[in-house]
């Protein structure tokens, strides 16, 4: 499609250009609850992923409908990244709670693992060194795969809304919880109480940073790994066993969480400290002509898997860290608030990935300082459960 790297960066971008007005979907999530939120948020996925489906040959004008199709699917991120809290709490019991945001809020991420598969599987790399794909048929045949790549993920979306539209009730017949049949804040008392509370400010600083870095880096592995002769396949491979692993571990540590309270903070720690030392070792690894560190696909799998796994695995943690510590705010709210400052950070990496996109190197040392960054904020926040002490003291 004569995309340039500027091009794929923007492709990256907009999703965290599509949280800039997240604060619409908390408001719509608290007010008219998950059945139209989520109607609303698949059908701009329909939307988006029929722009970039439709067949026209004008290149410039396919570039420009691939590109809103892409804006639209990223203005369905706040949904999909806040909704998992409010989703645990409406339906699900207090020793429940965790458990269930960490599937909901995992799946989604598990999605992105299967993205780095499918491209590498199904669209061959043009990376010129091959006579065929040099040849215009080979060009030709490219296109046709990332058509039945774009064909596939818009019938799934399809498929998706469909189910949404014919069952999705806002609500279980009976209230789960205490917590769940509490009143909660109104919208504009829950902006401020987030707004002043230190604790939280604290500790969403301590999720934003080092998760929107990673989300960025993440997003151009590839080409952070080219210049250390990896492969698009391998650094598929890499990114999807790190996702992976990520919702493996996430959803046995909430389980943990659900069977011992108390305990969020203690995991924060063990899961950052892993980060840290993984995001460290992938970092001297890179700069093997400097500190002799063998570089090797092993080594290079290991450390990107297990920074992927300790940071993908802290996100339903986080999530029900931030519910607890400002309660009676609710989930949408608080959680959109912490996912937009994540997106804003990644924001702000790739807009200058896009003009310093021949320049990576400084990507990866971004990573070891925001994870031991974080780590020393959690280490210094007090934790408290607000929620779970209204339903133990409550329903006693």
């Amino acid at each position: 499609y004569g995309f340039s790297s500027w091009d794929i960066a923007l492709l990256v971008l907009w999703g965290p250009i599509g949280f800039l007005p997240c604060f619409a979907f908390m408001w719509l999530l608290d007010k008219r609850g998950l059945r139209v939120t989520v109607l609303l948020t698949s059908f701009l996925m329909v939307l988006g992923t029929g722009l970039r489906c439709i067949p026209v040959s004008d290149l410039m004008l396919r570039r420009r409908l691939i590109h809103g199709g892409q804006m639209l699917n990223g203005l369905a991120g706040p949904t999909v990244m806040n909704a998992a809290p409010f989703l645990s709490t409406t339906w699900f019991s207090a020793d429940e709670r965790a458990t269930a945001t960490a599937i909901a809020s995992m799946l989604s991420y598990l999605g992105g693992a299967c993205a780095f598969l499918v491209g590498p599987l199904i669209v061959p790399a043009p990376n010129g060194t091959s006579p065929l794909l040099a040849a215009e048929s080979g060009r030709a045949h490219i296109k046709d795969r990332i058509e039945i790549v774009l064909y596939a993920e818009f019938g799934v979306v399809c498929l998706i809304f469909s189910a949404t539209l014919a069952y999705f009730p806002p609500r279980p017949p009976l209230p789960p919880s205490v917590a769940a049949a509490s009143q909660r804040l109104s919208y504009r008392r829950s902006f401020c109480r987030l707004l002043s509370n230190l604790r939280f400010l604290m500790i969403a600083l301590a999720y934003a940073i080092p998760l929107g870095v990673f989300a960025g880096w993440s997003g151009v592995l590839d080409l952070i790994l080219t210049p250390v002769h990896v492969s698009q396949v391998d650094a598929g491979w890499i990114g999807f066993w790190s996702i992976v692993g990520g919702c493996v571990v996430g959803i046995a540590m909430a389980r943990f969480a659900d069977f011992i309270r108390g305990m969020l903070k203690l995991i924060l720690l063990l899961l950052f400290s892993g980060a840290t030392l993984s995001s460290t070792w992938f970092t001297l690894t890179c700069l093997n002509s400097i500190t002799h560190l063998p570089l090797t696909t092993v080594t290079l799998y290991a450390s990107c898997i297990l920074l992927g796994v300790f940071l993908n695995s802290s996100v339903p943690i986080f999530f029900e860290l931030f519910v607890e510590t400002v309660y009676p705010v609710p989930e949408g709210i608080t959680c959109g608030v912490v996912t937009f400052l994540s997106n804003m950070f990644m924001g702000v990496l790739l807009f200058f990935l896009t003009f310093y996109h021949t320049e990576l190197s400084w990507f990866n040392w971004c990573l070891p300082g925001s994870c031991l960054l974080s780590l020393l904020l959690i280490l210094c926040f007090r934790e408290s459960y607000d929620r779970l002490y209204l339903d133990v003291v409550v329903s006693v």
